[in-house]
Formats: C-alpha cells, sequence, structure tokens
C-alpha cells in the first residue's frame, strides 16, 4: 500500500515531466486532488495538454514507457473520450495513475474537478446530465431481461440483470437527490429513506426462489422510482412491470 507523502511525491514528479516536456503545453490536477477531498485512499488524476501538432501516440508511448520504467507501473488500460485518451495505470503499489492526454482543443474543465497548474485551459462544452427518463427505460429492459433468464434458468445472467435494475433505480435516485451517479460516487450521499428499501433487491444467492424475491423487490423499488420521474408513465408501467414477476 502506497503512503500519501509516496503518492504526493510522485504526484510532483509527474507534474515536473510535464513542465519539461515541450510537447505538453498544459497541465491539471483533476479528481479529488483539484477540490481538496483527498483522503488515503485517493489515486492521482492530472490531465496534460498537448502543443498544437503534437503527436498524441508519441506522447502516450513516451510517458507509459517511463510510468513502467521509472515509477512502477504492471500494466495499463484506456479510456477515450472524443479526441483525449485517458491512459489508467496500476503500480505495483496499488496507487492508480490517471492521466490524461488531450489535444490542444479539447484541454479545458469538464466538471468542477479540474484545477490548472500551468498553461491555458480551453473552455469546454458541458457535458449533458443523464436523461431520467433514458434511465427508466434501462431500467424496465433490464427487468424484461430478468424475467428471461431467470425463466431460462441462467441465474448468474439473471442475477446480473436483477443488479441492472438495481444500479439504475440508484442513479434514478441520484439524480433526485442531486448528488453524483457516475460508478456509484454520490451513493453514500442518499438518504437512508431512499437506499433502505434497495437492499431488499440484493442477491443472497443463486437459488430460484431468491432470484425470483430479488427481482420482485427491483420492480418494486424501480415503479416507486419512475413515479418520481413521470407519475403517469408509473402507472402505465406498472401493470406489465408486475407481470414480470
Amino acid at each position: 500500500m502506497y503512503t500519501v507523502a509516496e503518492r504526493e511525491s510522485l504526484r510532483d514528479a509527474l507534474v515536473s515531466a510535464a513542465r519539461a516536456d515541450s510537447r505538453v503545453a498544459g497541465a491539471a490536477l483533476t479528481g479529488s486532488a483539484a477540490v481538496g477531498a483527498e483522503d488515503e485512499w485517493s489515486d492521482i488524476d492530472l490531465a496534460l495538454g498537448l502543443t498544437p501538432g503534437a503527436s498524441q501516440d508519441a506522447v502516450l508511448a513516451d510517458w507509459t514507457a517511463s510510468m513502467y520504467s521509472q515509477y512502477g507501473a504492471v500494466h495499463h488500460t484506456d479510456v477515450w473520450s472524443r479526441g483525449t485518451v485517458y491512459r489508467v495505470f496500476l503500480l505495483a503499489s496499488t496507487l492508480q495513475v490517471d492521466i490524461a492526454f488531450a489535444p490542444a482543443a479539447e484541454f479545458g474543465a469538464l466538471g468542477p474537478t479540474f484545477r490548472l497548474i500551468f498553461g491555458e485551459a480551453v473552455e469546454q462544452p458541458a457535458w449533458g446530465a443523464a436523461s431520467a427518463v433514458d434511465l427508466v427505460g434501462m431500467g424496465w429492459l433490464y427487468a424484461l431481461h430478468a424475467r428471461s433468464t431467470i425463466a431460462r434458468g441462467k441465474v448468474w445472467q439473471a442475477e446480473y440483470m436483477i443488479s441492472g435494475v438495481r444500479d439504475h433505480v440508484l442513479m434514478l435516485a441520484c439524480l433526485r437527490h442531486g448528488v453524483p451517479h457516475s460508478q456509484g460516487r454520490g451513493l453514500h450521499l442518499l438518504p437512508s429513506a431512499t437506499t433502505a428499501p434497495v437492499e431488499a433487491t440484493l442477491v443472497r444467492s443463486l437459488e430460484v426462489s431468491e432470484l425470483q424475491r430479488a427481482f420482485r423487490a427491483s420492480v418494486d423499488v424501480l415503479l416507486a422510482e419512475i413515479a418520481h420521474v413521470d407519475a403517469e408513465l408509473a402507472v402505465r408501467l406498472d401493470r406489465p412491470l408486475r407481470a414480470l414477476v
């Protein structure tokens, strides 16, 4: 396990490397460090803005080689957003290091967790918030598949589908309460009165009777959240969703 001091030392080293790299025009803290919310479990989140004309592939290759040779990376994976590559490294110490390599035009804040260290940021279009109606649609879609997978005896897939219903219920609750919904970041901020009924949706075994029980509970809480989005839609969906269980 890494220490806070080791994390800070590595972050300082990466920022120094960014300043020394002529292909990097700017750097910013992102994630919890950008808003002073780090704890001992936090990872390193950096965004690098490349100079116009810099080869993103070359910068990625050089920085990746350094992460392995100098800083103990054991693996990495990529997430793309438009032209920006978010390369996520796992270090031997278990520290996660996320470095965004953004083309010049995409280097800027996409949310409140962006604090410029050097260079100039470009104003970015706001990300669209998740649509509650779209989440409702995904909720009943998972419910349809939960019904069929239970009936087919595909118990592991059934558990997956029931969990999918629950995930969308919780995302709807996060939207309703105005807390972050992505990757469960705001779930701890939900009131217990909202989350307590959702506990019944947890699948405790792969017995068919248990899958059916958890599925019924998931439909109950899904319909309750739909009613907060659109009461008339909840009425329309009540009969077909309850017919599934």
